[in-house]
C-alpha cells in the first residue's frame, strides 16, 4: 500500500460496537479479515 493521507485510510464499522476504525500498519497483510476494532469487541462478539 503507498503512503496515503490519514483521511483517505480505508476504514470499516465494527459490528459489535457500531463505531468506525481505519487502517492501521499492523493490519497490511490481513486487512480483508480484519471485523472487529478492538480485542475487547472481539471477545465480546454476538
Amino acid at each position: 500500500m503507498r503512503k496515503l493521507k490519514k483521511e483517505n485510510l480505508p476504514s470499516k464499522i465494527c459490528p459489535v460496537c457500531s463505531r468506525p476504525f481505519s487502517w492501521r500498519k499492523k493490519w497490511e497483510k490481513v486487512w480483508d479479515d480484519v471485523k472487529y476494532c478492538s480485542d475487547k469487541c472481539r471477545k465480546n462478539k454476538i
